[in-house]
């Protein structure tokens, strides 16, 4: 068992325009980007519990192959740069998927 952060080259979170929050989970290898495919970890569902939202609040969710890559964004709870703007960036949204455990 390993965790999404020992398996993964990048976890990052950002910006994706003023309503929306994309996040990138980036593989250097083939084998463990299967493994991690495969796993059935990484679902609209835990997604969608992870961050307390709606599944209509997931607007996009998919594995890349060509980039090894699994992406997903989200409707953000709050508009960038409103007033007590948490992470006007969208940066620090990534640390939930961090300790997923990968089989």
């Amino acid at each position: 068992m390993s965790t999404l952060r020992e398996l993964a080259q990048v976890v990052r979170s950002k910006n994706s325009g003023p309503f929306e929050i994309t996040f990138d989970v980036i593989f250097d290898d083939e084998q463990v980007y299967e493994r991690v495919k495969r796993s059935g970890a990484l679902t609209p569902e835990r997604v969608c519990a992870l961050y307390n939202v709606p599944p209509a609040d997931l607007l996009t969710f998919m594995f890349f192959d060509p980039a090894r890559a699994f992406k997903f964004s989200l409707k953000r709870g709050w508009a960038q740069g409103s007033v007590a703007e948490r992470d006007t960036f969208g940066a620090q949204q990534h640390a939930p998927l961090l300790d997923i455990a990968i089989s």
